[in-house]
């Protein structure tokens, strides 16, 4: 019998979590689904595209009859539909393997586990841990307390296996764009282009920034692919699928510049505008050379994570990175044509309030350099300590709610589905903010979006973003930023893109 006769069906499900107008490639479902290929005939359910997720995902499950059903789930607004569809899938068919894994089951393991209707988790990386988990189940061994990374239930009781070791072997196979029902589907209109594709080339942070899921999950580890594979990748979507931009999903795109030199090259001879995470210390350290095959390869955009002007603060979060790094980042980026898409983090649980003006102003500072600088304004919402690597070593303070009470996070799923929660996950509210803070941080975010409309809103017209440059210029140079009336009632009419929750 021919292998491929042999291979069994399996359910690979990412669950909708944003419009289908901003979809993008589901590249951690794509990703497992070639990790598995040898063995299992892979269906591929994206949520953001076909938006009956429930009714599809049960359809498959009748016909196909999966060995398995894995979801990709990542915290704030996934965990609900997540749940949802496990719940569907359990009470109709009861014995059937429901696995979770992503950044939501990695962070919160013990909470993502603590019901009845998700049988397996695999924390961090999925590529061998999947193909082991459905190897022990299929052979009857049945040997779970050896698979790196999995967590599992023996006797009701949750199971960590220790932490799986990252691995770069699997960065190098071809993703299957053809398990997709349309690949076109996934190509936007954005800044970049009319068709921008997403795709994702290295994996990993080498830094470990306490308040980052990225570091959670690869704790310090990172790989670079090799330039043939980028090179086929970018040929394909460009030639094939008919993108002309890139969005890379690199958690940190620039790593060593010797290393980056090779797929610099790459990405100048497909001259695909292109936007990527980077940091500032890494941009500024790379030679005049490097900062040529930049420009030729048509850099647009680098999301850099400045956090705060603070020095004591970067440090204690281990960032890496310094307030004037920012600036001169900022200054750098302007020079050779790139656009810094700046995020910042305000009230932090120490003297919020006082560190939230200090970052308003550094914010003005930042503009000073460069007014084409995009600026992204968070809430500082940590990582529990216990999803933080070497959280002991670190002795991070506890945090504390407005009333000075220890924050308790969700011990269960369906209470990381809570407003509040999702929220935190979206660094939109923490249990220690004011309703002042609140208003001040909205307020501040109106006067600033209206004064310097993004250049990722491509469907303002420019007359719209004159009319609210020129309604809000005064609030901004006097920093009257207090109940921004005439602003949020203009906002009603003209609809401002939000790269906080939309991406590009």
């Amino acid at each position: 019998m021919p292998a491929s006769d042999l291979r069994r069906p399996l359910l690979l499900v990412n669950p909708v979590i944003t419009s289908r107008r901003r979809a993008r490639f589901p590249l951690s479902i794509m990703t497992l689904a070639a990790a598995v290929a040898h063995r299992n005939e892979c269906t591929l359910l994206d949520g953001n595209i076909e938006r009956d997720t429930v009714k599809r995902a049960l359809e498959v499950v009748r016909g196909a009859d999966p060995e398995a059903v894995g979801l990709t789930v990542m915290g704030g607004p996934q965990v609900a539909p997540a749940i949802e569809l496990s719940r569907a899938i359990r009470a109709e068919r009861p014995g059937l393997p429901i696995i979770w894994g992503g950044y939501f089951p990695t962070l919160y393991p013990d909470a993502a586990l603590n019901n009845d209707y998700v049988d397996y988790l695999i924390r961090g990386q999925g590529e061998e841990t999947l193909p082991e988990l459905l190897a022990a189940r299929a052979d009857g061994s049945a040997d779970l307390a050896r698979i790196a990374g999995l967590s599992w239930k023996r006797g009701g009781a949750i199971v960590n296996n220790p932490a799986r070791a990252f691995t770069p072997r699997h960065i190098a196979p071809v993703l299957d764009y053809g398990l997709l029902r349309d690949p076109r589907a996934y190509l936007v209109d954005t800044f970049l282009g009319a068709r921008t594709a997403a795709h994702q080339a290295a994996l990993g942070c080498r830094f470990r920034c306490t308040f980052c899921g990225v570091a959670a999950m690869f704790r310090g580890a990172t790989a670079l692919p090799p330039a043939e594979r980028l090179d086929r990748e970018l040929a394909f979507l460009k030639h094939e699928v008919g993108a002309d931009s890139i969005q890379f999903y690199d958690h940190n795109f620039f790593d060593r510049e010797a290393d980056m030199v090779p797929l610099l090259e790459v990405m100048a001879k497909h001259e695909l505008p292109w936007w990527c995470y980077a940091r500032a210390d890494a941009l500024l350290n790379l030679s005049p050379e490097s900062w040529k095959l930049v420009r030729a390869s048509k850099l647009r955009m680098a999301y850099i994570g400045a956090e705060t002007p603070n020095p004591q603060l970067l440090k204690s979060i281990r960032k890496g990175t310094r307030p004037d790094q920012t600036l001169a980042v900022a200054d750098l980026c302007r020079r050779h044509g790139v656009i810094p898409e700046l995020s910042f983090m305000v009230a932090p649980p120490e003297d919020p309030e006082g560190e939230t003006e200090r970052t308003f102003d550094f914010i003005r500072q930042v503009k000073q350099v460069n007014p084409h600088a995009e600026i992204i304004v968070y809430i500082y919402t940590p990582l529990p300590a216990e999803s933080v690597p070497d959280s002991r070593r670190l002795k991070l303070a506890p945090l504390r709610d407005l009333h000075g009470a220890p924050v308790q996070f969700p011990t269960t799923a369906e209470q990381w589905t809570e407003k509040r929660w999702v929220d935190y996950s979206c660094h939109a509210d923490a249990p220690w903010l004011t309703p002042r803070l609140r208003q001040r941080i909205r307020d501040f975010n109106t006067v600033l979006g209206c004064r310097f409309p993004t250049v990722m809103d491509v469907r303002l017209p420019t007359t719209a973003k004159r009319a609210l440059r020129v309604l809000s210029s005064w609030r901004y140079r006097f920093k009257r930023y207090d109940r921004p009336w005439e602003l949020a009632l203009t906002r009603q009419l003209i609809t401002l893109h939000d790269p906080k929750t939309a991406s590009l």
